[in-house]
């Protein structure tokens, strides 16, 4: 899935930009598929508002965690070059850390006997 974009903001009670204004509620507009498009919106809400120094948007990315077990067997304890001379195994997307280290265990508990295996979790 590629990111998207979200133009957030509003009216708030100062410069701080840290609370809402009274009856007034945060804007969120989107989302958008690609950034160029949120700025567009962005711009016109901010020309919008120009003339309200409580006033701010800002473009926010949408986060999807997405975590990876990568590894495999390499030449020593350094574990960098791969015995095979291949490339790392990489298992996923997991969408949470935990899918992830479920994954992790049963690929380490598989190579425990090996001293040249290992196996991580990496987030993207």
């Amino acid at each position: 899935m590629s990111a998207r974009y979200w133009v957030v903001g509003g009216i708030y009670t100062d410069t701080s930009f840290t609370k809402v204004a009274d009856g007034v509620k945060e804007t969120r507009l989107g989302p958008f598929d690609d950034y160029d498009q949120a700025k567009a919106v962005w711009r016109a809400k901010a020309m919008e508002t120009v003339d309200d120094a409580h006033a701010r948007f800002s473009i926010e990315k949408e986060s999807h965690d997405e975590f990876w077990v990568i590894g495999g067997v390499y030449t020593d304890t350094n574990f960098h070059k791969l015995a095979d001379g291949g490339e790392e195994i990489r298992t996923g997307p997991f969408k949470s850390y935990e899918a992830a280290q479920n994954e992790w265990k049963s690929r380490s508990m598989a190579a425990i006997d090996d001293a040249y295996a290992r196996f991580r979790i990496e987030k993207l």
